[in-house]
């Protein structure tokens, strides 16, 4: 992979052929906001794969997992990661681009009155569905339906943010044998899709573009990028490169400053290439490139992975040169340079140094005390979590990991036990610290006493036990001969689909051939299986069905940055981790859980399809028998916000009629609610009273971690939910439109 910084100076003069865009002159056109700019159109390059250029041939592959559609249109969490590479390149800065108009007829242009109500009907009713019966709307409408039409439904479809279904409506239009191609619609639709970082369909959309022969506007190269970079896929900063590239060679334009240094900082992440670093900062030096803070942040960051002491040293006395205040990062990976070398004392020098100059954060407490943890300096460590306790920052779990970490390495059972009690005082202990307290329990042959944590973290919902749990307990009975309690823990994993620890299946298999027998134990919901899962339907989730085998599963999609959804992926994965298809590593325990992933094909997810029969989101007859306690908390935990007022907010994705059966059954329950809907999702709002009566009745289902975010009738500081301005107190019913600013919402 290869990333060139060669700007080439060639003018593009703008075509004036109108028999390639006929479309672009119609008469009595009213325009989008957007201004304007003539497109440009160039013959393709030949770039060679040399040091100066990546090849543009390359296409990204569509992997099943990365093009999944987001179908619940989740809202972002406001939360940041502590450091990243992401925060120099914002999307905000596409308000400076220039991009083309797109020219579209508006309705009462439209001579025809039928045309008038088709469009309409349409721009309503498409939005709804999802792609099969989106495909055969769109097809009935063939005889009268021309590119005109089209490209209106798109922009309605973005002007309301429904890009997803602008999206399928123009690849159905590219489809037809009138269409003509429309740069400064592509443009457009490119831009949105890369905001909401789809990066294979905004890629797929440029390629279009590149396709008829066009350059793309500077906007879509930026925002492809951007979209590109936002993503974790293996590929995507490879492909990221090959689009920078493409925009200094084949569009000749100059990127932003920020977005390059963004480009190169990433470029460090994962593989560390000395001669290549040294090779691109000796270019940037001669193109008169000033190295920025987020360039020498990066050197001083593959410093810190090769341990490059002297580097590190070189880069420090830079920074420091051209900036009295250096960022927190660099503090941090200095002081890693030194933990890796095996000097932590400089690395603690370099931490107080960093209190004399500036605040230290939770991530810079979260440093010196892993590397204290690591070089096994008890007192230090100790002081040290004390000094943190005593700011008041928070979260502390990832200290209290490390101390207790670093006591179990030195078979200090007594400092652990007391770490975790210390913990549970001082914020809501995880499952990482339960299984590092268990562990030690078994170590040290207290099994009575890890019998009675295990149970606590089978009964607390927040916490779980998953295979390392299981594997850690069942390795305590088999050692001190505890074969009854090991055969129930061995049908517990059966029943869970956990795998045993190889070291384990010996001494299990003689176990198990001194006891009867049992037939294998058939998967079969939960009570609490089923109510989770109504729960999640009616906060969006959908019934996947194989139409071919008749067949149904179900598919989990959590929302990426989404502090709720980050703790309730790792809930319901430990809820349903016997019908998944996929399993984390047995000894992984830090393996991030997915964002998405899904059952196996089973029957008993037939009775889920009633939720979206054919592909159409419908609330059963019956539901006012099953809005139970953890149905509400569950629907509120996946598909439900709170406002910044401590209001309570239900996302209800379904027809205004099952939208009115859900608040009559609610009223029957006397839970008073108002509705309002904006375009073609819902929203259920409890207020005030009402609100706090929903809290009581489904806090004791709500995971302990989520409990101070969702709790009602308490004012959020900085309206975290991220709703702002819902209007839902007037007394209007459900046909009023509601004007709401979410910037970040997506719906499909």
């Amino acid at each position: 992979m290869l990333l060139s910084f060669h700007y080439i100076n060639f003018q593009i003069t703008p075509t004036q052929s109108q028999s390639s865009c006929p479309h672009l002159h119609l008469r009595r056109l009213s325009t989008v906001s957007l201004p304007s700019k003539p497109y440009r159109k160039f013959p393709l390059p030949h770039l060679s794969s040399s040091a100066a250029a990546v090849s543009t041939g390359a296409i990204v592959s569509h992997s099943p997992l990365e093009a999944k559609e987001n179908e619940f249109g989740f809202l972002r969490d406001e939360e940041t990661e502590s450091y990243n590479f992401d925060g120099s390149f914002e999307l905000t800065d596409l308000k400076r681009f220039e991009s083309p108009k797109v020219e579209v007829k508006e309705l009462e242009d439209l001579p025809e009155q039928w045309r008038r109500s088709r469009l309409a009907w349409l721009c309503k009713e498409l939005p709804a569905h999802r792609s099969g019966t989106f495909l055969r709307v769109l097809n009935a409408q063939r005889k009268w339906i021309r590119q005109d039409d089209c490209t209106y439904i798109t922009v309605h479809c973005m002007r309301i943010r429904e890009n997803e279904a602008a999206f399928r409506v123009y690849k159905w239009m590219m489809q037809q044998r009138w269409f003509q191609f429309d740069f400064a619609l592509a443009t457009k639709l490119a831009d949105y899709m890369g905001k909401e970082r789809k990066y294979l369909k905004c890629r797929e959309i440029f390629d279009d573009i590149i396709n008829q022969g066009l350059v793309a506007n500077e906007s879509t190269f930026h925002v492809l990028i951007v979209s590109y970079l936002s993503s974790s896929a293996s590929n995507c900063l490879e492909e990221a490169c090959s689009i920078y590239n493409q925009m200094i060679h084949l569009g000749g334009y100059k990127p932003r400053l920020s977005l390059h240094n963004s480009l190169l900082g990433l470029f460090y992440q994962d593989v560390i290439d000395k001669e290549r670093i040294a090779s691109l900062r000796a270019e940037m030096r001669s193109l008169g490139i000033e190295e920025g803070p987020e360039v020498l942040v990066s050197v001083l960051r593959a410093c810190a992975k090769e341990g490059d002491l002297a580097e590190a040293e070189i880069t420090w006395k830079t920074i420091l040169s051209s900036n009295s205040k250096p960022p927190t990062q660099a503090y941090l990976y200095l002081m890693d340079v030194y933990s890796r070398v095996g000097k932590p004392m400089k690395s603690l020098e370099i931490f107080r140094g960093m209190q004399e100059r500036r605040s230290p954060n939770v991530v810079s407490y979260y440093k010196i005390i892993e590397i204290l943890c690591k070089a096994q300096e008890t007192e230090l460590a100790e002081s040290l979590m004390i000094e943190f306790i005593n700011t008041g920052m928070t979260p502390l779990m990832r200290s209290f990991i490390d101390m207790m970490g670093m006591y179990a390495n030195l078979s200090l059972h007594d400092k652990v036990e007391s770490t975790f009690l210390w913990c549970l005082e001082k914020c809501r202990p995880n499952q990482t610290v339960y299984n590092l307290y268990l562990d030690s329990l078994v170590q040290n042959k207290f099994l009575d006493r890890a019998a009675e944590v295990f149970n606590e973290m089978v009964a607390d919902e927040a916490i779980g036990v998953n295979t390392k749990s299981c594997n850690t307990i069942l390795r305590g009975y088999l050692t001190c001969s505890h074969y009854a309690k090991a055969i129930k823990i061995f049908n517990f994993m059966r029943e869970k689909r956990y795998e045993i620890e190889s070291s384990l299946i010996e001494k299990l298999e003689y176990v198990l051939s001194q006891e009867e027998v049992k037939k294998p134990i058939s998967l079969k919901l939960s009570k609490e299986q089923r109510e989770i899962l109504i729960g999640l339907l009616l906060g969006g989730l959908r019934v996947q069905i194989d139409e071919e085998n008749k067949s149904y599963a179900i598919h989990f999609v959590f929302r990426e940055n989404f502090k709720v959804h980050s703790f309730l992926k790792r809930h319901i994965y430990n809820q349903f981790h016997e019908w998944l298809t996929s399993k984390l590593p047995v000894d992984d325990e830090d393996a991030d859980i997915p964002y998405q992933f899904t059952t196996i094909s089973h029957t008993y997810f037939k009775f889920y399809d009633q939720f979206c029969p054919q592909g159409i989101p419908v609330i059963p007859k019956l539901i006012h028998r099953w809005l139970t306690p953890r149905v509400l908390a569950y629907w509120y935990m996946y598909g439900g916000y709170r406002t910044s007022s401590g209001d309570i907010l239900l996302r209800l994705k379904f027809g205004k009629e099952d939208v009115l059966r859900i608040a009559k059954a609610f009223k029957a329950k006397s839970l008073n609610c108002r509705v309002r809907r904006k375009g073609t999702v819902f929203w259920m709002g409890f207020l005030g009273k009402d609100a706090v009566a929903f809290w009581e009745l489904t806090e004791p289902f709500v995971l302990a971690d989520l409990k101070e975010s969702l709790v009602a009738g308490v004012e959020s500081p900085n309206g975290s939910s991220g709703i702002k301005n819902m209007n839902l107190s007037s007394d209007s019913d459900t046909d009023g439109n509601v004007s709401v600013c979410m910037d970040d919402y997506n719906s499909t």
